[in-house]
């Protein structure tokens, strides 16, 4: 199923705080693995336990992008953050799930 991705205010905030090249990665593996089944669970993606922050997580290297559907069709990302061993960081603050 094809759908549309859409990001919040803070997330475009959260992807202007990496350089260049590491923004061209998470917007490179959103456009390929958010755009089409963004609602079936595999090795990347996968629904979260209920959380402040989203509903799905995909994984894209160190890059966690956080989002919900919206609609039947809708993505809507919500943050964008990266893992240091097993924390996360968005925006180079830790933050918790």
């Amino acid at each position: 199923m094809k759908f549309t991705v859409g990001l919040t205010d803070n997330a475009i905030e959260d992807i202007d705080f990496y350089r260049k090249s590491e923004r061209r990665i998470i917007a490179d593996g959103i456009a390929l693995y958010l755009e089409n089944d963004a609602n079936v669970e595999t090795r990347r993606r996968k629904p979260l336990r209920p959380n402040r922050l989203a509903a799905w997580e995909l994984r894209i290297d160190d890059y966690r992008v956080f989002y919900d559907l919206a609609d039947d069709n809708e993505v809507k990302i919500v943050a964008v953050g990266h893992k240091e061993h097993n924390e996360l960081y968005i925006r180079g603050e830790k933050v918790q799930l």
